[in-house]
Parts: C-alpha cells; structure tokens; sequence
C-alpha cells in the first residue's frame, strides 16, 4: 500500500504524480475504517483529501505554514505527518486530537476549534515572517461556511493591504457558495491559473507603465470584462488576486495552483471546489449527518449504538415547536447549527419565524435583540463555547437594554471529544457578570420543557443551560413551578446540604446515597438558578447544616458556588462551604465520565472530598 511509504512529514513526495489517485483512494479508505470504531469529523475531511495532499506536495513543511480554519477538515494533515498509527486514539482520552494542536505536531502551527480564525491568524503569521525578514510560505484554509463570520471578513480588510505573499484556500464544498458555472468561466479561469500567466501580466505592466493613458484604459475595460465573467470578482475588488475555481480532487492542478499562488506578492485567494463526503456514498447523501459522527456501520453508515432515549436536544425541539405552535411571537434563531441544536422541525414548521445567521454569533445576538425589541419574543439555540463570542453583544445589546431574549445554551458542562475548544464550562461565569441576565440549568428532560415555558413569558434576558446527550429521565415526580430565583428542595434531612446545578443533581443523587451508606444525613436541593441564587433558601438550611456543598458543571472561578461562598461570608453564616467545581483549566478530549474522574467531579471523587472535609 502507498500509505505504508508514509510514516513522516514529507514522505508524500516520494510518490509518483499518477499515484495520487491510488493514494488518496487509501487514504479515505483509511478514515472511513477509523472513523467507524472511534467517530469524529468523516464527511468535512473525506472531501479535503486531495487538497491537502497537494500542499504537502507544493509546500515545505514545518517551515512552510498551514492554518485550519476551525481546524475539524485536518485529519489527511495529521495521516500525512506521522501520527497515522494513533487513529485508534482519535478524540479519546490520552489520545490525539481531533484538532489541530501545536503540542502535538511542529507541523500543526495554530491551534484551531472555533470558526473564521484562519485568516486573522495567518495575517499575524505572515507579519511576523516579515519582520524577521523570512522567506516562508502561509496559507489559511478556510470554508466557505466560515466566510459567513464577521472575523474572516475583518482579516480579509486587512488582508487587502499587503504587499508580500499570502495565500488562501477557499474550501468550497457547495453548501454555501454557488458553484460558478459555463464554458468562459472555465476558460478564463484556465487562463489565470496556467503556467508563466503571472509572470506575463507583469512583464505587460512594466511596458504599459510608460504609457499611463494605456494603461487606465486597458484596466478600465479589462475590470468591466472581468466584472461580467469572472467569479470571485468581491475578492478582487478588495485588492486580493482570486484564482479559480479549481478542481479539489484534482490534486496535480491543485499542486500547479498553489505553487503560482505562491510567486504572487500580494493576497491571494485560491477557490477550490470540493465534495464533502467524497468517496462514502452515506457521506455524500447526508453530509450534515456525518459532520461530526458517533461510531457507524460501514456497511450503511448506520449509528453502532443507536440511541433509544431522547437527548436534550429533542426535548428542545419538541419544546420549540409547541411554543412556536402557541405563540406567534416565539422566533427560533440559529448560528449554523439548525440540526446541532434541535432547530430543524421548527424551521421546517415555521419558516417565516426561524432565521440562520450563519455562523455569525454576534451578529446572531444583536438581531435577537433587535426582534425582542420588534416586540417578539427571540430563542437564540447556541452552543454554550460559541456564545463566549457574543459576549459584548449579550452585555450592551440584550442586559443593557434588558430585552426578553432566551438564550438557549446548548452543550453546556463537558461535552467530551471535541476537546477544549468545545467544552462548555464557562457560561456561568461570563453570563453571571452581566446585570438583569438570568441564568437557569434543568436537573431533567421536563424541567428543561418548564424553563423553555417560564423563560418565553419573562420580561428580560434569560439563558438555559443543558447538557450534551441522553436526557435525564429520573426525579420526575419532583416538578415544583418554576419562580424566578428559587430554588427546589428535594430530600431535606441534616448536617450536609447539597446544592447540585443542572446536570450535577444527578450525581448529587448518587453521593448522597454514598453518604448515607457512610451514616451521613444529607438534603438534596436542586439550586436551578445559577443567578439569582436562592438567599432566602440558603439563609434558612444554615439553620440545620454544618456544611453545604455546591456542585456544578462549569468551571470554579465566577461560578454557583463563589455566589454561594460569598453570600455566607457578606452575612457571616456560620456554616462550611465546599465548592465542588472544574478547576481552573482548559479541559481536554476524552470520555466525559473519564474527564469528571480526572477533574474530581464524578460522585466519588466529591463523596470523597465531603468525607475528609467532615473528618478535619
């Protein structure tokens, strides 16, 4: 097999020209195979194969300078640069990223998880390269779905002033783009991207120089031809040199692209059209299925372990659209995640009252408010690592104005593989700084229904935040209403309180059959709001405990439990405190179970650290 010849960067260029085709055949056979035992990003990657081979081939790496935009399409980079034989640990525990990361390879030169980073990055690389009068090569990849953030858009302002080399790959997929169409396109384009064309155009430049007239005339009837026949003329206005669109499974042409691309001494925009899931027939059918995928069967590209329980997720949509059923003021808006978040069956219901913003979470924000502000009453279902981009726009646009927008905060706590970039264990403390915003975190599946319905009728900002995975299904007979800043009492007996938030009252559950094994007698209270906390609560079970315990999913600096602490030092509450929360880190990929064992947030771990706090 090819694939066998490559074991470390630059073995790709041992490989004969007409092998290319074999070779990449290979190699998606090779992610398919993986990605079916450990799951990950299969479709965004099989379409990106031939593209990154070919700037292995026509770039000189690590000296040369790769960044991945959102970073999810760069599994065929890590195959290609010696860690094919850590696949079976893709995402795990221990294991490789599913990202690009600079502790793992010199070839991995940025660390990227979020979108429309790409070209800011590269920017600031290519300055550095200049100022220590370096000779380098920088290339951005980007797709065209993350062209929809304000970011990229930012960069590419920049971008328009240089005067040295920089290159960026456009990775069209078709999902967002139009593909450019018809045979002077196609010529034009061929034209452009053909061997000595650069050189040409300037050698006729430096003749037409002495003759200004010509030139301005020649310019001005070459832009209105340009204008009415060549696509990625945006780009070109901007001052950025566009070539394409270029066949991105053609990995010869895309070698010839990008090796002119890099004798240009400006911009420079390469647009390659690609097909995501390429080579996996399910892939190609359902591409948003297999962006990011749990293990699957071949065979079908079949879930290995379908899920029998609903996920938060669904209660969301089913919550939704009843709202939206009831309510003609009930607006569902997404950032490019209308599956992720559960938004597809209210766009497909109520389409007039559903909008993608793209992947434009500030932009998504300040619309929010500009609705609520209409007099509707906006859900904006979003990622709780995602927000965190929005935060000026949550503070002066939504708190400031205090504005009934819901912010339904999606992936909130651990969410496990994707690693850092991902895990959502910051809300609470960005979110709690703000005034008039209302923070709220169900304990089950109905409990996330009642918040959906008391957050739709409240006057002001509010924001819900629920976990990743199965919905749980326990402790349904406790369903007190819902009261803004109250909190909901469990089992209420002595000596240890727990206070658990969210998705931690059913670990609470679990310690507190722990303790009781040990004779301990312990309450159970379902705090709901992070912000306000119930003080009329906690002030009265001071009465009756020696020592209360917060738990939450989020991490300890800004979070539940310092609102907790603070207010039994502000009152002098003569009571112990245990703050049970995610250290100050970022936390890694891995198993989410595994990850609460290592963070000590798994009930053990707090049984453990509540019996030694007792015994002091």
């Amino acid at each position: 097999m090819l694939l066998d010849q490559i074991n470390k960067t630059g073995d790709i260029k041992n490989i004969p020209a007409n092998k290319y085709p074999e070779l990449a055949q290979e190699i998606r056979e090779f992610l398919i195979d993986n990605l079916s035992i450990t799951g990950g990003h299969l479709a965004s990657n099989l379409g990106t194969v031939e593209l990154t081979m070919a700037l292995h081939v026509a770039l000189d790496l690590p000296e040369d300078k790769i960044i991945w935009d959102v970073g999810h399409q760069s599994y065929t980079h890590k195959i290609l640069t010696g860690r094919k034989d850590k696949f079976n640990t893709l995402r795990q525990y221990g294991g490789i990223s599913g990202f690009p990361k600079r502790c793992e390879s010199d070839t991995d030169c940025f660390d990227t998880g979020h979108s429309s980073t790409s070209i800011s990055a590269g920017l600031g690389m290519v300055k550095a390269r200049d100022l220590q009068q370096d000779d380098y090569t920088v290339v951005s990849v980007i797709g065209d779905g993350s062209l929809t953030g304000g970011l990229a858009y930012e960069a590419l302002n920049n971008a328009a002033k240089l005067e040295t080399n920089f290159i960026i790959i456009l990775n069209d997929n078709e999902m967002s783009i139009s593909e450019s169409v018809g045979g002077m396109n196609k010529y034009l384009n061929g034209v452009r991207t053909a061997e000595g064309y650069l050189n040409l155009k300037e050698d006729v430049y430096a003749q037409l120089r002495k003759n200004k007239k010509a030139v301005t005339g020649i310019r001005r009837a070459k832009n209105s031809f340009k204008q009415l026949f060549v696509p990625g003329m945006v780009f070109e206005n901007l001052g950025i040199t566009y070539l394409g669109p270029v066949n991105g499974h053609d990995t010869a042409g895309l070698i010839r692209t990008i090796k002119e691309a890099k004798k240009v001494k400006k911009a420079v925009m390469i647009h390659v059209m690609t097909k995501k899931g390429k080579g996996y027939e399910p892939a190609e059918r359902h591409p948003a299925r297999f962006h990011g995928t749990e293990p699957f069967l071949i065979e079908n590209g079949l879930p290995r372990n379908p899920r029998t329980t609903a996920n938060y997720q669904d209660i969301f949509s089913t919550v939704m659209c009843k709202l939206g059923d009831r309510n003609s003021k009930v607006v569902a808006i997404t950032a490019a995640m209308a599956d992720g978040t559960g938004l597809k069956r209210f766009r497909n219901m109520y389409k007039d009252r559903f909008v993608d913003a793209g992947i434009a979470e500030e932009h998504a924000v300040t619309f929010a408010a500009g609705m609520a502000a209409g007099g509707y009453r906006p859900v904006f279902a979003v990622y709780s690592s995602f927000l965190q981009r929005a935060y000026d726009q949550i503070m002066e646009d939504v708190c400031l104005q205090n504005l009934p927008v819901v912010f339904a905060v999606d992936r909130a706590g651990l969410v496990g593989s994707d690693g850092e970039t991902h895990q959502g264990i910051f809300d609470i403390s960005y979110l709690s700084t703000m005034p008039n915003m209302h923070i709220m975190a169900p304990k089950n599946k109905w409990e996330l229904s009642d918040m959906l319905k008391f957050a739709i009728e409240f006057n002001g900002p509010t924001a819900i935040r629920y976990p990743r995975g199965n919905a749980y299904d326990g402790l349904k007979e406790f369903r007190a209403p819902i009261e803004m800043g109250k909190c909901e009492p469990i089992y209420e007996e002595k000596d240890i309180c727990l206070l658990a938030l969210g998705s931690m009252v059913k670990i609470a559950e679990e310690v507190r059959n722990i303790l009781k094994e040990q004779g301990l007698k312990c309450s159970l209270v379902n705090a709901r709001f992070a912000k306000p906390i119930d003080t009329d609560y906690i002030h009265m079970a001071a009465k009756d405990h020696k020592l209360f315990v917060t738990m939450e999913e989020n991490v300890a600096c800004g979070g539940y439990g310092e609102k907790v602490r603070a207010y039994l030092d502000e009152n002098k509450i003569d009571a112990g405190m245990l703050q049970i929360a995610i250290p100050d880190q970022f936390v890694t990929h891995g198993n989410v179970d595994k990850l609460r064992q290592e963070l000590g947030i798994d009930a053990k771990s707090i049984a453990d650290r509540i019996l030694k706090e007792i015994h002091r």
